[in-house]
């Protein structure tokens, strides 16, 4: 996907789930405006990490205390439930990326390049669409 195929889907994001008007954050606002810039560079890992921040960070707004881990924020929120599973799900294998078990175990990253490319391609898509998701919410109109 060329810049401006990744541009056109994140509009194309927005018009799917921006029905009204939302209030963010400036922290959060600061993380989405990030992701996105991360996603259009192709910065995979970054959109992964960036994504499940701001989803956080718009879920405490919304729900929690400071205190609140992501998966209590998840499961106090108001999301359908498939929402919640989809981003439960982003958060583990953000987890696993985040906490490398075997970071001396190079054979994946050096011997399955391009499937691991192809794969993180297609889960920064997913975390991008789940913070949209998030983000517009409670909407009000």
């Amino acid at each position: 996907m060329s810049a401006e195929d990744r541009w056109q889907f994140l509009v194309d994001l927005d018009d799917k789930y921006l029905k009204g008007g939302v209030i963010l954050s400036e922290w959060a606002a600061k993380i989405v405006r990030e992701a996105d810039i991360a996603f259009i560079g192709k910065a995979h890992l970054a959109t992964i990490f960036l994504c499940t921040a701001g989803i956080e960070t718009q879920l405490r707004s919304e729900y929690g205390k400071e205190s609140d881990r992501l998966f209590n924020l998840i499961e106090s929120s108001d999301l359908s439930e498939g929402l919640k599973r989809d981003i439960h799900m982003m958060r583990k294998y953000r987890n696993a990326w985040v906490h490398i078990k075997s970071p001396w175990d190079d054979r994946i990253p050096l011997e399955q390049e391009a499937t691991l490319d192809n794969e993180l391609s297609e889960k920064a898509e997913l975390a991008i669409d789940l913070l949209k998701q998030v983000i517009y919410w409670n909407q009000w109109i």
